[in-house]
């Protein structure tokens, strides 16, 4: 059986001049059958998808096509410890 590495989150920073707004992660919403429908960014780290890369790549994609504002944040895969 083959171990499926899911251990990376998706996070955005908001560019501030400042620097002073809280990151919020990615929280991926799936219909009944798991496909992928989209993601909702919130700011509990403990509720977010972990995921696999590629999920997190899609997820990526997904936020910079349908996220109006996507150009105002700075978006990363982090490692669920960090």
């Amino acid at each position: 059986m083959e171990n499926i590495d899911q251990r990376y989150l998706v996070q955005q920073n908001k560019r501030t001049e400042d620097g002073k707004k809280p990151p919020v992660f990615a929280r991926v919403m799936r219909s009944k059958e798991g496909k992928f429908e989209g993601v909702s960014f919130i700011r509990n780290k403990e509720k977010a998808t972990v995921m696999t890369v590629a999920e997190a790549e899609e997820v990526i994609r997904w936020a910079k096509q349908k996220k109006g504002d996507a150009r105002e944040y700075d978006t990363r895969i982090i490692c669920v410890g960090q």
